[in-house]
């Protein structure tokens, strides 16, 4: 039985923000444990009536009234008969008091202690409120309405079951979840004609992650690299902060060119299904020189197979793995494209050799990712919500694309890639000739938003025409409005260069070449 009641707080000292995408019970249950945290409120301290604290945050006196009951569960208050509640007097530990230092303080001068300032790498960026853009052509996101969170939340609840958690609460010593290897051994990898036994698959977190893991460790020799221009910035980036050289090789209309890879190549990093950014396919029979020449000059690849499921025009072309007979193909893959990006869950299919110390160097940096969320995916893979999700985004996607094709007909943006098999983005350039960014910078004000070209260029041109229209994330029936608003600012920006169609027509059909 508590103590009289000794002192109380105010409902003006917690506070709720509309803005917050978080449920108003859980802001003001998160409120409440601050303040008593930070306040060091003694047990026995009256908290707001229910009324009081409803009235002052303008929120009903129901959700007050859940959130007390549940923190009296969770050991922070006590009901009083009656009386309302007060601090409990079994509260976690309070925060300790800030320590005073006395003495001479000499703080770090970071900007030396860390000379590669990885913030300025090229990378592709996205502002924080792009959802929140009316037209989002952002590539490699999601339209939350095309998937099924009733599944997701079942196969939630299953892994978190008495059963599952027991198995996955405890250390996997770098091991992955068995259902979602199985799953990705006898369902995704046999879709690209790879056969792997269980020794050869890795989980990642994401595909970047695998590859960084491959990187690190070829790099324990001196090796050479290459990459495609324009290609992804962050195999680039990631092979730079190895200082490991590296070259950028070329391409046309069917994907890489075989003999632009130097012969002292090591290792080439490439994305043969939907090239990064222009979506392009490499042919088979590039594909096939590909790997021929790699046999000849002893080097290998790292296949990015990233898009590989939005294939709706044709299937997909087979991947390089399923050609591969030297085992010189690293195949890296992910569901961050066909389920969404924040899930974070990738594979590594390669020789067992390699996968071995592969999962060893993983053990080291993060032990393995968590197991609990590898079996909630493998679940939702296993009970077939994936297959019914894939048919939902692929028609979606189909439709997305026809539409955006057909409201660029009539502009002045011309498509310079696309993925054969379907894909989620368009490559496109402008033909006055103007920078990306600069036109960008101007849509954001009317809620527009897509990739500029100068991101995916080693050295890009000055300016850089060039621009990525993703169609994942974006409302159907807003794509024409989005493209006639990229059409009327590129006219209105066009007019203050001087009208750079009719004044500089030869230096832009060079550029398009």
């Amino acid at each position: 039985m508590p103590k009289k009641p000794q002192g109380k707080l105010v409902p003006e000292m917690f506070h709720i923000d509309r803005r917050d995408p978080r449920s108003l019970q859980m802001q003001l249950t998160s409120s409440i444990i601050s303040v008593l945290l930070d306040t060091r409120a003694e047990p026995c301290t009256k908290m707001p009536s229910t009324r009081k604290m409803a009235e002052t945050l303008d929120i009903s006196r129901l959700t007050v009234t859940i959130v007390y009951n549940e923190l009296v569960s969770q050991g922070y208050l006590d009901p009083l008969p009656r009386s309302g509640f007060v601090v409990s007097e079994k509260i976690p530990h309070r925060r300790i008091d800030t320590i005073k230092i006395d003495r001479d303080v000499h703080p770090v001068d970071w900007a030396e202690a860390l000379p590669n300032d990885l913030t300025k790498r090229r990378q592709i960026e996205k502002p924080r409120n792009w959802r929140h853009m009316k037209y989002p052509f952002i590539y490699g996101q999601i339209d939350p309405k095309l998937f099924d969170h009733n599944a997701w939340r079942d196969c939630a609840r299953r892994a978190l079951g008495a059963r599952d958690f027991a198995e996955l609460a405890g250390d996997q010593f770098g091991q992955d979840d068995p259902v979602l290897i199985d799953y990705i051994r006898k369902n995704t990898l046999p879709r690209r004609g790879i056969r792997a036994a269980e020794d050869e698959v890795l989980i990642t977190l994401g595909g970047q992650n695998a590859i960084w893991l491959c990187i690190a460790l070829l790099s324990q020799r001196p090796i050479k690299a290459a990459t495609e221009d324009p290609g992804f910035p962050d195999f680039s980036a990631a092979l730079r902060q190895f200082n490991i050289p590296t070259s950028f090789t070329s391409g046309d209309e069917h994907g890489l060119l075989p003999e632009s890879v130097p012969s002292d190549t090591d290792i080439i990093f490439t994305t043969p299904s939907h090239s990064i950014p222009s979506g392009i396919t490499m042919s088979r029979d590039r594909r096939e020189a590909l790997l021929r020449k790699a046999d000849k000059d002893n080097f290998l690849i790292l296949e990015d197979d990233h898009e590989y499921e939005m294939s709706f025009l044709e299937k997909p072309s087979p991947s390089l793995k399923s050609m591969d007979a030297s085992g010189r193909v690293i195949y890296v893959g992910s569901f961050s494209k066909s389920l969404f990006p924040g899930l974070r869950i990738g594979y590594m299919v390669a020789h067992r050799d390699f996968i071995r110390q592969a999962r060893a160097l993983r053990a080291m940096i993060l032990r393995h990712p968590p197991v609990h969320m590898q079996r909630v995916t493998g679940y939702f893979l296993a009970l077939g919500h994936y297959e019914a999700h894939i048919v939902r985004v692929r028609s979606a996607l189909k439709e997305r694309r026809e539409i955006l094709v057909d409201a660029l007909k009539n502009t002045d943006f011309t498509i310079k890639g696309a993925a054969r098999h379907g894909g989620s983005s368009l490559w496109v350039q402008n033909e006055f000739g103007i920078d990306s960014k600069e036109l960008l910078d101007r849509l954001v004000e009317r809620s527009v938003y897509a990739e500029p070209g100068h991101w995916f260029f080693e050295k890009p041109t000055s300016p850089c025409s060039f621009m990525r229209l993703g169609y994942s994330s974006i409302r159907p029936e807003l794509i024409r409005e989005g493209v006639q608003i990229l059409q009327e600012e590129l006219v209105a920006l066009n007019k203050t260069h001087g009208n750079r169609k009719a004044m500089n027509i030869g230096a832009w059909r060079r550029q398009l070449s």
